[in-house]
């Protein structure tokens, strides 16, 4: 049913992981491994692992998208994001921010992520 992957998109799961939040519930391991490469910037951790290409909605049945549509699903989900983060962690701010390339054209490079402000340098 569309409606269930729909729902995982416009209402996130987010998880406090020791002092990470992240979209979902990552394996310990895969945590350790983005640890030893970002060697210990935390934003950096938070960043990649919760980074998401907007174009991979066209596998929860949305075959036609368009930059239009992307950026425009871009905006609206920044806004879910920011919302459900300040509700969930009112006393963890965090930083999203929607990923636009250079190329407007390469739909694939528009992603979403975000970060705990206390991790920022």
């Amino acid at each position: 049913m569309l409606a269930v992957g729909y729902a995982t998109v416009f209402w996130p799961g987010f998880v406090l992981f020791e002092d990470y939040i992240f979209r979902a519930s990552p394996p310990v391991d895969v945590v350790r491994s983005w640890e030893e490469r970002c060697e210990g910037d935390r934003g950096a951790v938070e960043r990649v692992m919760n980074h998401w290409h907007l174009a991979d909605i066209q596998y929860y049945g949305c075959p036609d998208i368009t930059r239009e549509r992307i950026v425009y699903l871009g905006r609206v989900l920044k806004e879910i994001h920011e919302a459900k983060l300040r509700w969930q962690f009112p006393d963890r701010p965090c930083e999203v921010v929607l990923g636009e390339p250079e190329d407007p054209e390469d739909l694939e490079a528009y992603e979403i992520s975000f970060w705990q402000k206390k991790h920022a340098l």
